[in-house]
């Protein structure tokens, strides 16, 4: 009978491991019956908004539209099956089409082959590079991205988005650029030829999808249309204007007549088995922007699969969630695609229609693929003003200076990292743009580590609680400085923190004991451990005696390992504040000595 709990652990134990690594065997081998209409609902719509925005966001990444339904067929079904949120949608999104382009435009003329290989390898190593952060557990990484620089970088983006779209809103033609000035110029100068046709089909277009993300839900719910089909029905206000439009350009001979500018033939059929074929240095020069790719695109799918999965008390693990993600990428690669990753809008939709499992991915890419094969005559005459309008739509909603205003008003650096990432996007280009917001907010951080917050404490009347003698009445003996640190010592701040120490030393001359209250102190490196040798040996040399007051067990452990507590002495290290004066004015100092309040200022 001994055997039979070890089985069962060891199922326990294998059926951990494949939940935990194979996420698709959790809901796949318990699927519930009910858990199918939000799936199947959910698998429809997202279908549905996928088929246009794929082709518009491949445009917007300088490539063919059918790149862009190729990467939203096999790429979702793998996240499906292999990522940890049940809501998100993974496929072509605005901010990674944008990149791709900034990435590969500098490396190869738009439309060639060999743009077409960079966009493979581009997807080929932002797959290999999420994959490898995931099994080695970096999922943390997406914290030196903090919220300022990406709010910064989204609405810049959306900027550079938008108005790179605008050429084929006006039907002009201009020449790709990443600079933000340099494409308002050519704009500028190019509104002499533009196709009032074009625009017309485009402003059309740009109304109707303002309509049916704004005023069409409303009016359905007073027409009486049941609840459950509102949301497919505002949903699908991107393929009725696609359909629309097409249907004016090729009844009305808009292309022939006026020279609006249609997709033209779309190859039909599944995505062909790809495989990017470049030289060494071409897989270098994709290096930077396949990791900028990973970076935003992971975090932007953190946040919002994260954010849904706390709605249904879910979670989200990212480093199963960089597994699921590069496994997508990797799939991109091979089918035709280009890098993807979770879409905000998509998979907010996908949750509000009810997607419980991987399953509705898992159907939205099944209609993907019937789409390629069965429905690419269709969009022969789609306008590319109608695309350039979803992806407008789409963008200016992302534009949001709501997070400068309040860093502003609550903290300064935090809208100065804002500003540098935003200008810096805008004015050198994305990807160095997000890399100056990043350096600029690791210096903000430094800068701050390395000035921590120092209090000089008294003890409050009646009480065994010590608080800042700036804020509060308290007790102080003037033969005792005790001063409290508010962070780890490393480094950066461990000789400001001596410096300190030693002037306030030096302006009080009464004093004999300096005790520093590390109960803020989460680690001590090297270079601190260092500085604190010295102040305790300039100390002595003062005739002060330096003393230690709740040290943490962590820290405690380091200190004993190399030998500073027995330099130090333990009978200078005390478990409180409390404990560490009474015993100093007990055992060193004369009882009777004066103590006075000290008024907060």
């Amino acid at each position: 009978m001994t055997g039979i709990p070890k089985v069962q652990a060891s199922r326990r134990v294998i059926s951990g491991i494949l939940r935990r690594y194979l996420p698709f065997t959790e809901w796949l081998l318990h699927y519930r019956r009910s858990d199918l209409p939000g799936d199947v609902i959910a698998g429809i719509i997202v279908a549905i908004m996928l088929v246009p925005q794929s082709m518009a966001y491949a445009l917007l990444a300088g490539l063919p539209p059918q790149t862009g339904l190729y990467t939203g067929i096999l790429p979702p079904a793998v996240y499906g099956l292999l990522g940890s949120s049940r809501a998100l949608a993974v496929g072509p999104v605005a901010m990674v089409s944008l990149l791709v382009a900034a990435g590969l435009e500098p490396l190869a003329e738009v439309g060639s082959p060999e743009y077409g290989q960079l966009a493979l390898g581009v997807a080929l190593e932002v797959g290999l590079l999420q994959a490898a952060m995931g099994i080695v557990r970096l999922g943390f990484l997406v914290n030196f991205l903090s919220h300022a620089v990406i709010s910064a970088f989204t609405s810049a983006a959306a900027l550079i988005i938008a108005f790179s779209q605008l050429k084929h809103l006006l039907g002009v033609r201009i020449p790709n650029t990443e600079s933000f000035l340099k494409l308002l110029q050519e704009l500028w100068h190019s509104l002499e030829s533009l196709n009032g046709v074009t625009l017309s089909l485009g402003l059309l277009a740009i109304g109707l999808l303002l309509y049916g993300n704004r005023r069409l839900p409303a009016q359905l719910h007073q027409w009486g249309i049941p609840a459950g089909w509102v949301l497919p029905l505002s949903k699908a206000a991107p393929l009725g204007v696609v359909l629309l439009t097409t249907l004016l350009v090729w009844g009305l001979g808009l292309s022939q007549q006026f020279g609006v500018a249609v997709v033209g033939a779309i190859p039909a059929g599944l995505p062909p088995l790809t495989r990017p074929e470049l030289t060494a240095a071409q897989w270098g020069a994709l290096l930077p922007t396949a990791l900028a790719i990973s970076l935003v695109g992971f975090t932007e799918s953190y946040a919002v699969g994260q954010s849904l999965a706390s709605k249904r008390r879910q979670k989200v693990d990212p480093n199963q969630d960089l597994l699921g993600l590069g496994a997508a990428n990797l799939a991109a690669a091979f089918t035709g695609g280009y890098p993807v990753t979770g879409g905000i809008s998509r998979s907010v939709v996908n949750f509000q229609a009810g997607a419980n499992t991987g399953l509705a991915s898992l159907i939205t890419a099944a209609l993907l693929a019937l789409t390629v094969i069965f429905l690419m005559p269709l969009f022969f005459f789609l306008p590319q003003t109608t695309l350039a309008a979803i992806i407008l739509v789409a963008v200016l909603g992302l534009v949001d200076f709501r997070p400068l205003l309040h860093s502003w008003h609550y903290d300064r650096g935090e809208a100065g990292v804002w500003m540098a990432t935003f200008i810096s996007v805008l004015g050198v280009g994305v990807e160095p743009g997000i890399g100056i917001g990043v350096v600029v907010s690791i210096l903000l951080f430094l800068w701050r580590s390395s000035r921590p917050h120092i209090a000089i404490v008294g003890q409050v009347p009646g009480t065994e609680h010590y608080r800042n003698v700036l804020r509060h009445e308290v007790l102080t003996d003037p033969r005792i400085l005790a001063v409290r640190v508010d962070e780890s010592l490393f480094f950066a701040n461990a000789a400001y923190l001596e410096e300190y120490l030693l002037r306030e030393v030096a302006e009080r001359p009464q004093v004999e004991h300096l005790l520093l209250i590390c109960s803020a102190v989460n680690f001590i490196d090297g270079s601190a451990l260092e500085s604190l040798l010295q102040l305790m040996e300039k100390l002595q040399q003062a005739g002060v005696q330096f003393h230690l007051a709740e040290v943490k067990g962590p820290v405690m452990d380091r200190l004993q390992a190399i030998g500073f507590v027995e330099k130090l002495g333990a009978d200078h290290l005390f478990l409180s504040t409390h404990q560490a004066m009474q015993v100093i004015q007990s055992r060193y100092l004369s009882p009777t000595a004066p103590r006075w309040a000290e008024s907060a200022q």
